[in-house]
């Protein structure tokens, strides 16, 4: 799903930021570039990076 469209940042370049690192919403969208442009998508940018941390806390993997 494209979470930015302005850079075309989808859920899946939010979950890779994460898995490689990425732990603050500032890190995500430099990473990704989400957030960069008209600033729209920093709520839905939250809203994956929080329902990534809560898949990966239930799975108890990393």
């Amino acid at each position: 799903m494209v979470i930015c469209h302005c850079k075309a940042v989808t859920d899946r370049c939010v979950d890779h930021a994460l898995r490689e690192g990425a732990r603050t919403l500032a890190q995500v969208c430099r990473n990704t570039g989400a957030g960069q442009d008209c600033g729209v998508c920093v709520l839905s940018v939250k809203r994956e990076m929080q329902a990534n941390t809560l898949s990966v806390g239930v799975s108890g993997s990393a």
